[in-house]
């Protein structure tokens, strides 16, 4: 058993500043990467849930007959409770350690997303979807403290930068289940019951991979657990940190009031956050606005629909922009050590901007083919100009505020996704199908413009502490 000491605070936090910038330096083991992937799978269990709900929207409208406000507040919800888990799973993960939070919100999400298949109506829904997000958006916080504290420069970006790339393979295997399940002529009422409750299952297996993760090293040193960063120090970094006491010290909780003050001490950190809130908020807008209402705005155009009015058809033609979308959420991080961040969210949100506008001109002239290539370069582009936002902001934060930092970065994809989910129907109804898509387009642009003037090259940057 360990045991605290009381050495001098600056002494204690010198000594943990010195070993946090070592093993930001150091190359990572194959533990390391297995806790990354072990972060970032999260996403595929967001986009299984995000999507699935897309898919089936049109059979709780049947069953419940809801009002078109109610139908955004359940598209909407788990935006609205992610946002708040961001808020607070990222403070409380810098509080009390990144392990206690990844397990508790695994167990919360199960047990709500099994919860979703036994609601008696269209508020019950609502509810449980409000709070679904909770444990989303704190696990996405906590996530990418933990991928850039355990794996070693360069890796952590890429992994971190892969969140496209794993939300693209979420959204495939929901779709084609959720079609599967259709073919196979299930009884509607409970498919789309069964399609919410499914995302219990990789969570059930991820919690199980996740049970022998350790907290990661960085996050016990601003703690002052000196033993156990010693300890798992040597099975992530094989580096046992020989410069530090054998025993606990006592170190001042992070203070949230420090968190903008630190940031905004340095003007890269300052530049790099100020980014990625802007280009969380306009591609997670330019996502649930555009992307998410893929299947309707197809179904409404005619893609895919047969001349009986069955979907399937339109179901496939969204799979197959997916799989493409997926290939360039692979391909985004592979980019970074070419172009590096800048470049990355460049020609995403130029791309982006390219579809929308395209696809914007298809609706208006019911030009079928051309709706579905305009939508393959906007997913093409979003894949690309989503990738980094979340990498860039907790990137360049201090490690005593990295999940603070990530959850505040969240909650900027989360308010703008839980605009676009209920402003989007309302936008449609008033500028129709091609003004609402033009709309869109505008917050791509912005997204462009960000990258090119506020972002700072980044790639490669290792944290340090600069006091205001």
């Amino acid at each position: 058993m360990s045991m605290t000491t009381t050495m001098d605070a600056d002494d204690v936090r010198r000594l943990s500043d010195e070993a946090t910038q070592r093993l930001l330096n150091k190359p990572g083991t194959a533990s390391s990467t297995q806790g990354g992937w072990m972060m970032i799978a999260t996403i595929l269990i967001e986009a299984w849930d995000l999507y699935a709900i897309a898919f089936v929207l049109i059979f709780i409208k049947t069953d419940f007959n809801p009002t078109p406000a109610q139908i955004g507040l359940v598209t909407a919800a788990v935006q609205g409770g992610a946002l708040v888990g961001a808020l607070l799973g990222g403070v409380f993960a810098d509080r009390f350690g990144r392990k206690t939070v990844f397990i508790g919100t695994m167990v919360l999400f199960i047990i709500l997303a099994i919860a979703q298949a036994f609601v008696r109506d269209i508020w019950e829904l609502i509810i449980v979807r409000l709070l679904i997000g909770i444990p989303l958006g704190s696990d996405i916080a906590n996530g990418y403290a933990y991928i850039m504290e355990s794996m070693s420069k360069g890796k952590r970006e890429q992994m971190g930068s892969r969140w496209q790339f794993m939300f693209g393979l979420g959204e495939v295997f929901s779709i084609l289940v959720i079609t599967l399940m259709y073919v196979w002529g299930m009884d509607h009422s409970l498919l789309w019951r069964i399609a919410l409750a499914l995302g219990a299952v990789p969570a059930a297996i991820l919690l199980i991979g996740r049970l022998d993760l350790p907290e990661t090293p960085l996050s016990l040193l601003q703690r002052g657990q000196f033993v156990k960063a010693k300890e798992v120090s040597k099975r992530l970094f094989d580096d046992p940190l020989d410069m530090l006491p054998d025993q606990d010290q006592k170190l001042p909780k992070p203070k949230l009031g420090d968190f903008l003050k630190v940031i905004w001490a340095d003007p890269i950190k300052r530049r790099a956050t100020i980014f990625a809130w802007i280009s969380n908020a306009c591609q997670g807008a330019e996502f649930t606005a555009w992307g998410f209402y893929l299947p309707v705005i197809l179904v409404l155009s005619g893609v895919g629909v047969s001349n009986s009015g069955d979907i399937t058809g339109t179901n496939l033609v969204t799979a197959l922009i997916f799989c493409l979308a997926t290939v360039s959420g692979y391909v985004a991080p592979l980019m970074l050590p070419k172009i590096g961040h800048r470049g990355v969210a460049m020609w995403g949100f130029g791309l982006a901007f390219a579809g929308l506008i395209l696809g914007g001109f298809a609706i208006q002239n019911d030009w079928k083919i051309l709706i579905v290539v305009g939508a393959c370069i906007l997913m093409w582009g979003h894949y690309w100009d989503a990738s980094n936002g979340m990498t860039i902001a907790s990137m360049v934060a201090p490690t005593r505020f990295r999940a603070t930092a990530a959850g505040f970065g969240y909650v900027f994809v989360k308010a703008a996704a839980f605009f676009g989910a209920f402003v989007f129907p309302l936008v449609n109804a008033s500028l129709g199908k091609a003004g609402a898509t033009f709309a869109v387009s505008i917050l791509s642009l912005i997204g462009f413009l960000a990258a090119k003037f506020i972002l700072p090259e980044v790639y490669g940057y290792v944290e340090a502490e600069k006091e205001a």
